[in-house]
C-alpha cells in the first residue's frame, strides 16, 4: 500500500507527507473530505500536524480523489481505535513491547502470542506496526494481568526477536 502511495506522490513530499499523517491516523478522504470514521476532520488540523498549509491539504486531497489506484486506498481507511498501552497500568494489564530484527520475519506474532499464553495469559490487544510505515516497527501485546519477568528471556529465544521491553 505504501509503495503505491509513494509512487504517486514522490514528485510532491509535502503530500507523501499529509499522506503518511492521513495512514498513520487511519483518516479516510471522502468527496474530498477527511473523516475519522464517520467525524469529519478540518483540513487545518491535519495542516498543523504535517507543518504545511491548508492548501496543501486540500492539493493532497485532490490528487487523492482524482487518482484511480489512491481513492479506493484512501476512501476505505478506518481507524482501529487506541492502544491499551498508555492506560494499561491504571487498568491492571500487562504490556511486552517486542523489537524485530526484520519486521518481517514471519512468526513472530504467533510464537510470543503462544509463549503468553501457555503462562495463562489471555491477550486483550495485539498492535503490529507497518514496517512500512514506522522506521522501528514493533509488536505491542497487552495482556489481562502483568507479564512476568521471567517470560523475557523465553521471548528473546523466538526467531527475529532483537529486544523485548515488559511494562
Amino acid at each position: 500500500m505504501w509503495n503505491t502511495i509513494k509512487q504517486h506522490m514522490e514528485a510532491h513530499p509535502e503530500r507523501l507527507k499529509i499522506a503518511r499523517v492521513l495512514v498513520e491516523n487511519g483518516l479516510s478522504v471522502r468527496n474530498g473530505k477527511i473523516y475519522l470514521n464517520d467525524i469529519e476532520i478540518p483540513p487545518v488540523r491535519i495542516a498543523r500536524v504535517a507543518g504545511f498549509d491548508r492548501r496543501t491539504v486540500k492539493e493532497t486531497l485532490n490528487t487523492i480523489q482524482n487518482d484511480q489506484e489512491l481513492r479506493p486506498i484512501f476512501q476505505d481507511i478506518r481507524s482501529a481505535g487506541h492502544s491499551l498501552k498508555e492506560i494499561a497500568r491504571h487498568l491492571n494489564l500487562g504490556v511486552v513491547e517486542i523489537t524485530p530484527t526484520d519486521a518481517r520475519t514471519p512468526g513472530i506474532l504467533a510464537s510470543s502470542t503462544q509463549i503468553l499464553a501457555k503462562n495463562g495469559l489471555s491477550i486483550r490487544q495485539a498492535i503490529v506496526d507497518d514496517p512500512e510505515l514506522s522506521p522501528e516497527p514493533k509488536l505491542t501485546l497487552i495482556a489481562e494481568k502483568k507479564i512476568p519477568g521471567e517470560l523475557i528471556p523465553q521471548l528473546l529465544k523466538v526467531k527475529g526477536v532483537a529486544k523485548v521491553s515488559v511494562y
